[in-house]
């Protein structure tokens, strides 16, 4: 099947279309219902609940931005958690750090996984890179399971809606901080302003409850809904403002920089007062 347009209905009142070249595989997991697809516009792209999950094209923005800014803001991360992911992005950058010695990957369906790796290579192609331990379960349960164990953690969950509940919880956030050293960070995506404001302001404010620096910071992703995307990090020590300019090395990326590391926490007001 091919040659049609899509839309994912992003709000009841909005949405995003896009024309599909041809389906290369559906199937409803254990979890959700998956598809891929070649679009005509963003390559190979992952649907999981009718959702855009990430493309060939513009893949590398959200996944250099979940996992460079707390990687240069932590000034030694050596072990690294990813919590859902399966498609293998963040996993991807996460290695370009010289200094990560493990990471983990938790993804609660192993299909993500499997299917990334086939229709998406670029993207999943380290996940069987030595310094990779790939865990098919319940990220929440790993999390609930480990105590001061990781410098780095990162949520890449999808919207709260299914297995990913529970990943937007102040029990969830708690365990985390449990999960972190004693000077650990984590980010989470935690999706956009302009239709989900009232889910930035409670994760904010059960983050803020938890760790002592949490702040917001943003990236443009075309294919997300309104495509200005939003993450929160929660810091025990480090505060992603205030890296030192030796800690910043030369990566191969294609949006992060040094310079956009501090600019992406300059928000427009309208965000920002979701913060406050």
């Amino acid at each position: 099947m091919g040659g049609f347009w899509f839309t994912e209905k992003q709000t009841e009142n909005f949405g995003i279309t896009m024309k599909i070249n041809r389906t290369l595989h559906t199937e409803t997991t254990e979890f959700q219902h998956l598809e891929m697809a070649e679009t005509a516009e963003w390559g190979n792209m992952l649907f999981l609940d009718g959702m855009v999950m990430t493309s060939q094209r513009d893949e590398w923005v959200y996944h250099e931005m979940v996992a460079h800014v707390p990687l240069f803001t932590h000034p030694n991360p050596e072990k690294v958690l990813v919590v859902g992911g399966g498609d293998g992005g963040v996993i991807r950058e996460v290695l370009k750090h010289p200094s990560v010695k493990k990471a983990v990957l938790v993804e609660i369906d192993g299909k993500v996984i499997e299917y990334s790796k086939k229709y998406l290579p670029e993207i999943a192609g380290e996940l069987e890179n030595e310094r990779v331990e790939v865990i098919v379960g319940d990220g929440f349960m790993h999390i609930a399971e480990s105590q001061n164990e990781y410098d780095v953690i990162m949520v890449d969950s999808t919207e709260p809606v299914g297995p990913a509940v529970n990943l937007f919880t102040k029990g969830f956030y708690a365990g985390i901080s449990k999960a972190l050293k004693e000077d650990g960070i984590f980010v989470a995506q935690t999706d956009n302003p302009w239709f989900k404001a009232d889910l930035i302001q409670q994760v904010q404010r059960d983050v803020k409850e938890i760790f002592p620096i949490t702040t917001l910071y943003i990236a443009n992703i075309p294919t997300y809904p309104s495509g200005m995307w939003t993450f929160t990090m929660g810091s025990k020590k480090h505060n992603p403002l205030e890296v030192a300019e030796d800690r910043f090395h030369e990566i191969d990326t294609k949006y992060y920089t040094k310079e956009l590391h501090n600019a992406a926490f300059v928000l427009p007001k309208f965000v920002k007062d979701l913060t406050e």
